[in-house]
Formats: structure tokens, C-alpha cells, sequence
């Protein structure tokens, strides 16, 4: 079975319809999030596939080249939105967020609100072992994935969703500066000898392409703490920030 775009060639397997199905359907509604249906399906498969599809004696075309691309894109379209955003700000105030926002952990971020994962082509391995949720994975695809967008739309629009994309990301920046709640959280916890914080997901509402995430940030010892966001880690931040104001009174 070859996927292409969100289609499948029919197999006689029932688990591998069943499987491919699910992908492509994974593939088509990645294509609504995003807003743009690529004219070019084969340049979207490829940003989705993971390099370990051809390990073996298998030639697949997968992502790293789209992910290098994809990579100065995503640099390129931040950078220029920040001197715009913040035309009074220093160039050392400005490469601070940059490096924030063009991070592993923000692309993954970005890539789990677009429900990258399910839509990835992976060895069977790979998912067993919990790759669709792995950081690098997820922030390699996206990088490779903003490629794909560049390539097969042009720039503008690329620029146009990578900042619909991000402004959640860029205002939380914003608001929180350069500190990082779950960070000062985690060693506030240690330091009190607790286990490392953790963060459920108890909600998602709204649109796929508005959505709106509720997560709960625990403390062993303490009363959890809740609180939403337009993306999971801005939801993440602001119950550890919540925790923190509540537990250390500022």
C-alpha cells in the first residue's frame, strides 16, 4: 500500500486497510488545520515520512532534507515577524525570542496543536515505542512539513500560516518574558524533595483550528492546579505559573 496525499492504494489485508485509512484520514484533516490542500500530494508524504521508513534494503524519500529547508523557513518568516512586532526592541532582545519560538520544544508544541503525530508514516517499531509523541520526531516533521508548504504554495502563504501558527507561541513570550514557569516549578518541587511535576490534559474544545486546551499541573502534596490555553504548552505554562502564584503567594 502506497499512502499519497491521504490516499491509499486498497490492500486485501483488513488490518492494513484498517491502518491506512486512519492515516489517511490523519493526512486530510493535518491538510484542514493548516488551511492549505497540497497540490502536490507525493511533497506532503514525503515531509511526513520518518528517515527510519528506509532503513533496510527499502529506498524511501523521507524527511531531512524537507526538515534543513523547512528549518530557514520557519527561522526566516519568525525573524522577520519579530522586527515588525517589536520595532523598538535590540537585536540581542530579539535573537532571545527567536531562539525560543524556532525551538525543538515550541515546534512540537505546534506540531501536537496540528495534530501532527497520527498522520506521521512510521515502521511499526517506531510507533510501538511511543515515536509519534517524541519531541524530536514531532519538531523535525513540522520543520519538514513548513518545507513542504513552502515548496508547494510559495512563501506568502507559507509566512501566513506560520504566524497563525504561532501566535500563541509569540504571545506567550510576551506575557511570560524570558522566565519559564514549569521550569522554576520543577525546581521549586525538587528543592521541597517532590517528585517532578506533572500535566494532564483534561480538555480540548473548539475548532481544529481555534482549539482550546485545559491542562492540570501536579505537585506531589498539593492541590493540583488547572488552567487553558489556545495550545497545550501555553496551557501547561499557565497552570504551572498558577501553582506556583498560588503555593509561593506572588
Amino acid at each position: 500500500m502506497r499512502g499519497s496525499g491521504g490516499s491509499s492504494i486498497p490492500s486485501s489485508d483488513p488490518s492494513v486497510v484498517s491502518a491506512g485509512n486512519a492515516r489517511s484520514l490523519a493526512v486530510a484533516q493535518l491538510q484542514t488545520r493548516l488551511g492549505h490542500p497540497f497540490a502536490d500530494p507525493e511533497l506532503l508524504e514525503r515531509a511526513l515520512t520518518h528517515a527510519s521508513v528506509g532503513d533496510g534494503a527499502r529506498r524511501v524519500a523521507d524527511n531531512e532534507r524537507l526538515e534543513f529547508l523547512g528549518d530557514r523557513v520557519l527561522g526566516l518568516v519568525i525573524a522577520e515577524h519579530l522586527t515588525r512586532t517589536y520595532p523598538k526592541e535590540r537585536e540581542g532582545d530579539l535573537s532571545k525570542r527567536l531562539h525560543v519560538l524556532v525551538s525543538r520544544k515550541v515546534c512540537a508544541a505546534v506540531a501536537r496543536d496540528l495534530d501532527v503525530g497520527p498522520a506521521l508514516r512510521l515502521p511499526g517499531g517506531e510507533t510501538k515505542r511511543g515515536a509519534r509523541e517524541q519531541d524530536t520526531i514531532l519538531a523535525d516533521a513540522l520543520e519538514a512539513l513548513l518545507a513542504a508548504l513552502y515548496l508547494d504554495a510559495g512563501l506568502e502563504p507559507t509566512r501566513e500560516i506560520i504566524i497563525r501558527l504561532w501566535e500563541p507561541q509569540v504571545a506567550a513570550v510576551e506575557t511570560e518574558g524570558f522566565a519559564n514557569p514549569k521550569s522554576e516549578l520543577q525546581e521549586w518541587a525538587l528543592g521541597l524533595k517532590r517528585a517532578t511535576p506533572t500535566y494532564t490534559q483534561i480538555d480540548r474544545q473548539g475548532l481544529d483550528h481555534a482549539p482550546i486546551f485545559t491542562v492540570q499541573a501536579v505537585v506531589e502534596g498539593f492541590a493540583p492546579e488547572t488552567a487553558s490555553g489556545p495550545s497545550r504548552q501555553q496551557a501547561e505554562t499557565a497552570a504551572a505559573r498558577a501553582l506556583l502564584r498560588r503555593e509561593r503567594h506572588v
